[in-house]
Parts: C-alpha cells; structure tokens; sequence
C-alpha cells in the first residue's frame, strides 16, 4: 500500500512538472511580458495595397492569441519588425497549348525580432509561403482575400514559431 501511494505521487508530480514547460500553443515559457509589432512596410515590387496592415494585424492577433503577452506600441520587450519583400504572381503548370493552366500567388515577409530580454533570440530571417489558383480567374476579391488569409496565417505561425516556439 505504501509502495503504491510513493508511486502514485512520483506519476503526479511528474506529471504536473511537465505541464509546466509545455502549453496547448507550442511556446515555451516567456521571460517577457509585453511585445510590439511595427507596421510592415510593402517594399515589393509588386504593390497589392492594404496587405501591410492586414499582415501587421495578423502577426499581431496570432501572438495575442497564442500568448498571454500585452500589445504594446513601444518599448516592448520583443519587438516584429521587417517588410513585406516578395508579392509575385507565377504561372505554375501549363495546358498542351502552352498556356498556363495554374498561377501561384507567392508573399516572401523579411522579419527581425528582437528580445530584450534574451539577445541570443533575436533573428532576421525571411518567410513566405504560397497559394495556387486556376490561371483563367481573377484574384481579386472574396479569392484575392481567401488567398491572403491562407498565405498570412501560415506566415504568421512560422514566425510565431522561429520566435516563441523554437521549433
């Protein structure tokens, strides 16, 4: 009976002590307590207008979402900044007529982060992603936006986890 209650708490405390390095969202324990995201400029040659505020604001949703940091406007203890570099527009696969039969849109982001508080963290590093669509439609609109979302969020996350994460 003994035996069994020494292992019984063995289990417990192993089991809460992992639970406290690890969350739902995949970061590790923060040593900050508040962040900042600076407006990503467009520099693309390609100029899609409105993506730098919609990318700005999903960068900062997904690390509100996924951390209980505060959103400051300055003087946050880790700090996004960066540019938009890439948004291009290729034809991906043709027809046996030589006409492209599927475009891809492809979004390349340059990111630095800085952490104040850990220096060894900071980075400058380029992220982008892509999304395909049928060569005979046109991405604008309700597609132009559907593109974006799926681009971004996937951005958004590999950044969240180059920074936060360390995976």
């Amino acid at each position: 009976m003994k035996h069994s209650i020494v292992v019984l708490i063995t289990a417990l405390s192993l089991l809460l002590n992992s639970c406290g390095i690890y969350n739902f969202t995949g970061a590790k324990p923060i040593d900050a307590k508040t962040f900042q995201v600076n407006y990503f400029q467009n520099n693309a040659e390609l100029i899609e207008p409105g993506i730098e505020r919609t990318f700005t604001l999903e960068l900062q949703d997904i690390i509100q979402n996924q951390t209980n940091l505060n959103l400051v406007t300055q003087g946050g203890e880790l700090i996004y900044e960066g540019e938009i570099v890439e948004y291009r527009i290729s034809p991906m696969t043709a027809t046996a007529d030589q006409r492209a039969a599927q475009n891809r849109l492809t979004i390349a982001v340059n990111v630095r982060f800085s952490n104040r508080n850990k220096e060894d963290d900071n980075f400058e590093k380029r992220f982008s992603f892509f999304y395909d669509f049928d060569a005979n439609a046109q991405l604008v609109g309700p597609q132009l936006s559907s593109a974006l979302d799926e681009i971004f969020e996937r951005i958004t996350q590999d950044i969240f986890n180059e920074s936060l994460a360390k995976w």
